[in-house]
């Protein structure tokens, strides 16, 4: 683990806040993991898409994404945890349970770490040249067996409500989540009176209790106005729905 303390852990948020104008070449396949819990392991596919090889090291967080990865403790081995990916390969990961006890009433989410780290590029002596890793984050639900309903249905049991912003200074909505179901969102919108204001940004309400989502300069809503919303399956597809905000 000699790479774990040679790469700072916060390369990935230097990386994500030059997203526009590079891109990693090692990409997963698929934007979340669903882990049956009663499975020995899943696989995740990763690609490189570049013309050049990439170190890759990959490891599981549980929300803390400063965390460094040998100082986490979670319920998952990943192999292999540091290789080389060649130009134009595929590598398969594999995530393995190893049976710590978890909630078995509902879903727990975990976060799948991909590092990529470039070859050091070719440099004329003497120039100043800037090597950058980018790091890839995305869920990993782990499903418990034969809990009741459909995960594609949860989001339409969802109720809404309107609530004050964090700052005090206007309106938010609270969204409670009766299902064993983790539901996620790209996209919340609110319309009332000729107006629509949107949430981009997106979010995540876990299952049996409630989160509040904050809206751009949403206020004067009142109950009854129409929600529209735009939730994400397991495969990374949208689910479209309208719910009505209660009081």
């Amino acid at each position: 683990m000699k790479l774990l303390r040679k790469l700072p852990i916060g390369i990935g948020f230097v990386c994500a806040l030059l997203a526009g104008s590079i891109h990693a070449s090692v990409t997963i396949g698929g934007t979340r993991v669903v882990y049956p819990l009663e499975q020995r392991e899943v696989t995740v596919k990763l690609d490189n898409d570049s013309n050049k090889p990439s170190l890759v090291q990959v490891w599981i967080d549980d929300g803390k994404p400063d965390a460094k990865p040998g100082e986490i403790k979670v319920p998952f081995v990943i192999t292999p945890p540091i290789f080389r990916m060649d130009a134009k390969k595929a590598q398969t990961l594999r995530v393995m349970y190893t049976g710590e006890p978890l909630p078995q009433d509902r879903e727990s989410v975990y976060w799948l770490n991909v590092l990529d780290i470039p070859p050091k590029a070719g440099a004329v002596p003497d120039a100043n040249t800037l090597s950058l890793a980018y790091r890839t984050r995305i869920k990993v639900f782990a499903r418990p067996d034969k809990l009741p309903g459909k995960p594609e249905d949860a989001a339409a049991q969802l109720r809404w409500s309107i609530t004050a912003s964090a700052d005090g200074k206007g309106q938010a909505v609270s969204v409670s989540n009766p299902t064993p179901y983790y539901v996620s969102f790209s996209e919340i919108g609110v319309e009332s009176g000729g107006h629509t204001f949107r949430n981009d940004q997106g979010g995540m309400v876990a299952p049996r209790t409630s989160a509040a989502l904050p809206i751009a300069k949403m206020n004067g809503v009142a109950a009854g106005a129409k929600v529209h919303y735009i939730a994400i399956n397991d495969y990374g597809g949208p689910i479209d729905g309208d719910a009505a905000l209660g009081d």
